[in-house]
C-alpha cells in the first residue's frame, strides 16, 4: 500500500516537472498533468519491474518517473495531432 500511495506522490510532482521539460503547448490543465504523471511515474515502476530494474513493491525514482511521464505526454501529442 506504501507503494502504492509513494507511487501516487512522485507522480504528481512529476506531472509538473515533465511539463516543464517538454516544449510544446499541449493544452492540459494542471489536474491533467498531475495525473499525466501518475500515470508515468506507474508505467516507470511497471517497465522496471519488466526489466529487473527494481523489485517487486519498490517504485521507481524520480529520473525514471519524469522519462515515464515525457513518454505519455509525446504519445498524448502524437495521438491528438491525428485525431
Amino acid at each position: 500500500m506504501m507503494s502504492i500511495l509513494g507511487t501516487l506522490f512522485v507522480g504528481l510532482v512529476v506531472g509538473l516537472i515533465a511539463r516543464a521539460i517538454k516544449p510544446g503547448d499541449d493544452k492540459l490543465g494542471w489536474i491533467m498533468t498531475c495525473l499525466l504523471g501518475v500515470a508515468g511515474s506507474f508505467l516507470a515502476t511497471y517497465v522496471g519491474i519488466a526489466m529487473h530494474w527494481y523489485q517487486q513493491g519498490e517504485a521507481a525514482g524520480w529520473i525514471a518517473s519524469v522519462i515515464g511521464a515525457i513518454v505519455l505526454l509525446a504519445l498524448y501529442g502524437l495521438i491528438r495531432r491525428k485525431a
